[in-house]
């Protein structure tokens, strides 16, 4: 599979002791249990309050992407069933073979390493599936327990300026991470790199 078509589906994704699937119709309760929280609501643009009228339309509105081919929007699971969280993948341009993440956990779940794990299966089925090259997080620095799973799985700061992103709670610039390639460094660090080899060999 390429990104120079659509992204598959229905996918299901295992490993770390996690299942990684498709969002379901019967997840509805457990979807706005987890989503109607001011954590989340703090850090990303979902509604607040999430209730059951914004957990449908979140439902629509994932089971029309998956279908169309525009994101990967798989339930966090330990076992398959029960939903503890979130983890997509979107606004891939197959162009230069680059795509944005993103995850959640609810409350409950959290400081479990279920974040990580989720990040790290979709990152690697990104890579090695999707043949995507450029993996990339965006996250408000605030956020230091999303910084830390970045860091964890791999991710780190580009130094690209800050990108502004309206929430519930108003406001927020969000910093851009990448996977550092089995290279080494993000593509920045490596672009940096070859101009210093240039300026080192002229002067």
């Amino acid at each position: 599979m390429t990104t120079a078509g659509r992204l598959p589906y229905p996918i299901a994704l295992t490993g770390d002791g996690m299942s990684l699937r498709e969002w379901r119709d019967e997840d509805l309760d457990d979807l706005v249990r987890l989503l109607d929280e001011p954590e989340i609501a703090r850090w990303t643009p979902m509604p607040s309050p999430f209730d059951l009228e914004a957990g449908v339309a979140y439902l629509k509105r994932a089971r029309q992407s998956r279908a169309n081919g525009q994101r990967i929007q798989l339930a966090i699971t330990v076992d398959g069933a029960r939903p503890v969280g979130e983890v997509l993948l979107f606004g891939v341009d197959a162009g230069v073979r680059e795509a944005e993440l993103g995850y959640l956990v609810g409350s409950a779940y959290r400081r479990r390493g279920l974040a990580s794990a989720a990040l790290s299966l979709l990152s690697g089925y990104a890579r090695s599936t999707l043949g995507l090259s450029r993996l990339v997080l965006r996250i408000d620095p605030a956020n230091t327990a999303s910084c830390a799973v970045a860091r964890r799985c791999g991710y780190r700061l580009t130094g690209e300026p800050p990108i502004l992103q309206e929430g519930p709670y108003g406001p927020s610039s969000l910093d851009t991470w990448e996977l550092v390639s089995a290279g080494g460094g993000t593509r920045l660090e490596r672009l940096r790199n070859v101009a210093a080899r240039r300026y080192g060999r002229r002067g």
